[in-house]
């Protein structure tokens, strides 16, 4: 008879992105494959229910490593709510001090926890392409693409409430302009000089999340590059929440760029595997 493994678990949500964290330091996962695992507990009806999972294990370079999937268990780069919530986490559980670096395969990510708001500097952005005709089934469309850490793309929109973002989201996640990866997308509408509103649909999840950080991010340096927006640029997510993103930049160039928003402990317990 196969025995139960026991595994502690925090569920943490940040502006809607909800993830489960686990510290795996001590090899609590240990013979568990993970992207199996993140398929089973992600599940809303089976399990816990989530965007993704995190796992946390050590590092030589930094206070901590993550691991990230997506609910489909898929390996993800990177993930900015789900960075912030890693933060606050290891906090939390003294992994690491206010004031910490942890190793993504994006690279370093540095953050500081401060209360119940996080602020994470991502590791930069590149690959801007700018005016790319995507070909949907009603027209052809403008999008602009960024890569922060994961790919984005970003259709500027003059009624986001209006978007059909599951079904023009699936198209152009899977359409050939972005293959092998495929692309996360995102619908903005620019608010102001330093504000916008955003919906996106994500890559992974499959579908719309009430907020993607790397896409707020990725919204933010689009619209400015646009000349739309400057920073520091507040993001109204689908979730209802705000992220603050600043950066610098230089033309198309951007450099110092922190994403920053609230992150919340939903319950802790204990995962039967």
């Amino acid at each position: 008879m196969k025995s139960t493994k026991k595994i502690p678990f925090y569920k943490m949500q940040g502006s809607g992105n909800d993830f489960i964290l686990i510290d795996n330091r001590r090899g609590v996962l240990k013979g568990c494959n993970l992207k199996d695992l993140a398929r089973t507990v992600c599940h809303r009806r089976f399990s816990v229910g989530a965007d993704g999972l995190i796992v946390i294990v050590p590092s030589r370079r930094a206070d901590f490593k993550w691991r990230f999937f997506n609910a489909d268990g898929s390996e993800a780069e990177m993930c900015g709510n789900g960075s912030r919530c890693a933060a606050r986490f290891a906090y939390i559980k003294k992994i690491a001090p206010r004031k910490m670096a942890f190793e993504t395969l994006a690279g370093v990510i540095h953050a500081e926890v401060m209360q119940e708001r996080v602020n994470v500097q991502l590791t930069g952005a590149g690959d801007l392409r700018k005016e790319i005709s995507v070909d949907l089934e009603g027209g052809v469309r403008s999008g602009h693409f960024i890569n922060t850490g994961v790919p984005h793309l970003v259709y500027l929109s003059d009624n986001v409430e209006g978007e059909d973002v599951q079904a023009v989201g699936r198209t152009t996640r899977h359409h050939d302009l972005f293959t092998p990866a495929g692309t996360n997308v995102n619908f903005i509408q620019v608010q102001g000089t330093h504000s916008l509103n955003i919906r996106t649909y994500e890559r992974g999840v499959e579908g719309e999340t009430l907020a993607c950080g790397t896409g707020a991010v990725a919204a933010a340096l689009i619209a400015a590059s646009l000349g739309a927006v400057s920073s520091p640029v507040v993001v109204q997510t689908r979730g209802g929440e705000e992220l603050t993103i600043f950066f610098t930049n230089d033309g198309e160039t951007f450099g110092d760029i922190h994403l920053e928003g609230a992150v919340k402990v939903i319950c802790e317990g204990v995962l039967y595997a």
